[in-house]
């Protein structure tokens, strides 16, 4: 099972090796401006899910949020512990 940890790890080495195919890398060669869409659309996948969705669906839901958040953060180059000293 991925944590948070071992999925920053998996999308910074798609990032870096550019697998042909890969969603991480088409969604990163996209720009900010998609991937900020993508959370956003995301977002409210979550909230919805929350109002009306079981907790399994829901879980799907924010660990899709998650990968998103990610790969904005490895667009702009902001670290995993730029985020853990916020928290």
């Amino acid at each position: 099972m991925k944590n948070f940890e071992s999925l920053w790890a998996e999308l910074n080495q798609i990032a870096l090796s550019k697998p042909d195919g890969s969603g991480t890398v088409k969604e990163l060669e996209a720009g900010i401006h998609a991937i900020g869409k993508k959370i956003i659309e995301e977002a409210g996948e979550v909230w919805i899910a929350a109002e009306y969705q079981n907790n399994e669906e829901l879980a799907l839901e924010i660990s899709q949020l998650l990968y998103h958040l990610q790969v904005l953060m490895i667009s702009r180059g902001i670290k995993i512990e730029d985020v853990y000293k916020n928290l």
